[in-house]
């Protein structure tokens, strides 16, 4: 197949660039500038990798020119979003990129790329995530149930975010609902992705907020805002991204993408136990506590045939990533 796969350069697309250049797929990524195009150029040198510029994912028809290609694409992976808590405006900051990117870019789609028959987006367990008042068992079912008003007014950056995740994945389920269009949508919801870093980063400060977590935690540093204790390995997210694309069921499903709960106090036993070069950074006073709800990942195994990696490997390859870039 020939897919289109927005935000190209981030921590979790360049997993799913891998992916799908293993399986045999050959791929056009979006990004944001021609540095980074043809720093992915260079990381998969010499496959069937090539770029084209979208600057701001937010700006009206940001998509209408990427989608087209000759010959056509088959399958667009949208992974494109902000994922940071630094939010001066809500509304500027994270609701409009991602509700208007999704939205954007299935208009497009819908518009100039008939050819297209799947379409996966990334969203997050954000759009499923109610903290205030969490369900027994989290599954694909449920949904956060944060207001516009409140998403517009909140103070807290992590709402924020839950909120923009929510009204972005409603506006993709409610494109195609209204217009019917050629393409099956698929959605995946993932939690905290940790895994190996893939993507190019000048520097351990540009590491996505994901992977600093676990840099934090391994350099003793102060966490603050802290993420879910459920996690899954950005390999195996990657992975579920081509079956998504490929598998027939997949078709008009979301899936709860988790392997398990993750606790700090977890992790650090584990670089404890495997780096214990780390063991005088860490906190004493990491977290053991998991949170009062269960998770349910059946259906992400029944449907996709997803065998998800234990956390102990999840972590070790993440740290000894971070000590390749020079932690």
């Amino acid at each position: 197949m020939k897919v289109l796969l927005t935000g190209g350069s981030g921590f979790i697309a360049t997993h799913c660039l891998e992916a799908l250049l293993k399986h045999g797929h050959d791929v056009v990524a979006t990004v944001r500038s021609p540095a980074k195009g043809q720093a992915l150029v260079d990381i998969f040198k010499g496959q069937n990798v090539s770029y084209t510029i979208v600057k701001d994912i937010a700006e009206p028809h940001a998509f209408d020119e990427a989608v087209k290609s000759d010959p056509p694409f088959d399958a667009v992976v949208h992974t494109a979003s902000p994922f940071h808590y630094e939010v001066k405006d809500n509304k500027k900051d994270m609701l409009d990129p991602a509700i208007s990117g999704t939205t954007g870019i299935l208009e497009s789609i819908h518009k100039s790329a008939k050819t297209v028959k799947r379409v996966v987006i990334t969203s997050s367990f954000a759009a499923i995530s109610n903290p205030s008042s969490p369900p027994k068992v989290y599954d694909e079912t449920i949904w956060n149930q944060m207001t516009m008003d409140e998403a517009l007014t909140t103070k807290d950056p992590q709402a924020a975010y839950r909120a923009s995740k929510t009204f972005a994945e409603q506006a993709a389920w409610d494109f195609v609902k209204r217009e019917s269009p050629n393409f099956a949508l698929t959605v995946l919801n993932p939690p905290m992705v940790y895994g190996p870093v893939r993507h190019a980063v000048s520097s351990l400060e540009d590491l996505n907020t994901s992977s600093k977590r676990i840099l934090n935690i391994i350099l003793g540093r102060p966490r603050g805002t802290v993420g879910s204790p459920i996690h899954v390995d950005v390999r195996d997210l990657a992975e579920a991204h081509v079956l998504a694309i490929t598998v027939p069921e997949a078709a008009g499903q979301r899936f709860f993408m988790t392997a398990g709960f993750a606790t700090e106090g977890a992790m650090g036993d584990i670089i404890r136990e495997r780096f214990p070069d780390y063991a005088k950074n860490l906190d004493p006073g990491l977290s053991y506590a998991v949170p009062p709800y269960g998770i349910d990942n059946k259906k992400s195994i029944r449907l996709l045939r997803l065998k998800y990696r234990p956390v102990e490997d999840t972590i070790i390859d993440t740290v000894k990533s971070l000590q390749a870039l020079g932690a």
